[in-house]
């Protein structure tokens, strides 16, 4: 795993990102433009169009955000049309990914935990980084990202954490924040107020759950489309689970989801219930879990699909500590800690 530390301003985050991922950054590229072409008949010049769609809102809303990806794309070696579609590949594919990652969290009165399994397309392994970001003002960030993307899965030294998971939803909306730059927000935020507040303020630009969780407070779901946010507080036992379908009544209607998605949902809430107390262990287990595998919790490539758990999360917010596994939890793969 290649851990990438950046600090400075906006451009020299960028650039260091960049320059010491420049490896991994043209991986995803080339990940993503055979994947976009494959799934929205998109080639790169397309997909390059279509990204520069999102430029005029981040300019005149979050222009640090625009100064970093042009410091990764000169440190790459790149172009910023081509960072800018790395950051907003879910919006670029209309909701159409079918990434399948389970996440939980729990609040306990002395607790408060988040967790997730990354799951994608085998292929961009090689790609994925350990992301540490120190900037003025604003929290050190620790995250696990892909080469090139700036805000993705994590935790920060204010105690919040964040995780995704994708939803087949139709809709973009290039007025409204990109979801990894959302996840980002978050992650630059000192609360799980002040993170709900910028998320409600700008709206996120396509399909997606953000859990959003700190140690103070415990966790918010935040179940988007490209034309609303429905919030989904924790349960009465302080959990908040979700996985890649829409829970919740929204504006537009899924397009398809992971047939297994209800299964998973259901099955981690099963688990918790079966579990007295939240601890680093309990969750560890969580996502070890292999029924209806190959399409599990722990997911398996299988005859019809790439896609596995690439890497699990296990974030103590009170200790400020995560736990990453790289691979299936169940497999071999290096383990390390995040502590920003």
């Amino acid at each position: 795993m290649k851990h990438v530390k950046c600090s400075g301003t906006p451009y020299e985050i960028g650039h260091q990102h960049g320059q010491t991922a420049k490896t991994e950054v043209h991986g995803s590229i080339a990940f993503y433009e055979a994947f976009f072409k494959e799934r929205t008949n998109l080639s790169w010049p397309q997909v390059r169009d279509v990204s520069r769609a999102f430029l005029p809102f981040l300019d005149s809303t979050y222009p640090e955000y625009v100064e970093e990806m042009k410091g990764v794309a000169d440190g790459a070696g790149t172009d910023l049309d081509s960072i800018v579609a790395l950051n907003v590949r879910t919006e670029i594919a209309y909701g159409m990914l079918s990434d399948g990652c389970t996440a939980l969290t729990w609040k306990t009165s002395d607790q408060s935990f988040i967790a997730q399994n990354w799951d994608w397309r085998i292929e961009q392994t090689p790609n994925i980084i350990s992301l540490a970001i120190q900037q003025p003002s604003k929290p050190t960030i620790n995250m696990m990202t892909e080469g090139g993307i700036i805000g993705k899965i994590g935790l920060n030294s204010a105690g919040v954490g964040v995780t995704l998971n994708a939803i087949a939803a139709p809709g973009v909306a290039y007025n409204k924040l990109p979801v990894h730059l959302a996840l980002r927000t978050v992650l630059n935020s000192t609360s799980r107020e002040e993170a709900t507040k910028a998320l409600r303020k700008t709206g996120v630009a396509a399909a997606g759950h953000i859990t959003i969780a700190d140690a103070a407070t415990g966790a918010v779901g935040f179940e988007c489309t490209a034309s609303d946010i429905v919030e989904m507080p924790m349960d009465q036992n302080g959990t908040c689970t979700h996985s890649n379908h829409l829970v919740k009544q929204h504006k537009v209607q899924e397009n398809g989801i992971l047939t297994d998605s209800p299964f998973r949902l259901d099955r981690i809430q099963e688990l918790i219930r079966g579990t007295e107390k939240p601890t680093l262990q309990n969750l560890t287990e969580m996502l070890k879990d292999e029924k209806n595998y190959p399409a599990a919790i722990c997911r398996a490539v299988g005859e019809k699909s790439s896609i596995q758990s690439l890497f699990s999360i296990v974030m103590d917010l009170k200790h400020g500590v995560a736990r990453v596994k790289i691979g299936r939890p169940t497999e071999d793969g290096e383990v390390f800690e995040l502590k920003p």
